[in-house]
């Protein structure tokens, strides 16, 4: 599996994951983790590929399959650089084009350091329920490989509306947030 079609998976198909049924640190990075306020716990784990390892935070009394905010972490440790990684999801962006009516998205590259931001808003209607989610992901070089730090949050059913209007309202500072906060560094044995 290449790591386009891993990270198109992880971020479009959420709304088609069952219950979680790993929990196990796979990356080295159990939790909990402290975004903008908020404790995320160590909810899913996989490690799919021998090279691509993959985490889901949630806060507490949240589930994968209808979470209102996650925070991932991924581990790829060799083949992809984070400017590819992060064109390879905008091209899986690119083929909603026309199906999904709020596709939209931005990219923000950092020169310096070599990070991409990618931040980006879908939607789905996995029967019965409408779903709207926004996601920011930082690309980060990591050894030969990269790191995925990003949040996801999501508005469904009646909340679809006032989601995309309250985007307007907390998009940025969550994107400076991830910009800027200090990146959990796996621990190896």
């Amino acid at each position: 599996m290449s790591l386009r079609h891993a990270i198109a998976i992880a971020a479009l198909a959420a709304t088609l994951v069952g219950p979680a049924l790993a929990q196990e640190d796979v990356i080295g990075v159990p939790g909990p983790i402290t975004f903008e306020g908020t404790e995320f716990f160590l909810a899913w784990s996989s490690n799919p590929t021998p090279t691509y390892f993959k985490h889901e935070y949630l806060p507490e009394g949240q589930a994968v399959e209808t979470y209102g905010q996650m925070f991932m972490v991924d581990l790829l440790t060799e083949g992809s650089t984070p400017r590819a990684a992060a064109g390879d999801m905008v091209a899986a962006l690119e083929k909603r084009r026309g199906s999904d009516p709020v596709l939209n998205y931005e990219i923000m590259e950092n020169a310096e350091t070599g990070e991409v931001i990618l931040d980006f808003l879908l939607s789905g209607n996995a029967s019965p329920t409408p779903v709207v989610e926004w996601n920011a992901y930082r690309y980060v070089p990591y050894e030969d490989g990269l790191m995925l730090f990003a949040i996801s949050r999501r508005g469904y059913n009646d909340g679809v509306t006032p989601f995309i209007k309250d985007l307007a309202i907390w998009r940025s500072d969550a994107i400076n947030a991830l910009a800027t906060m200090d990146l959990p560094v796996p621990e190896t044995d």
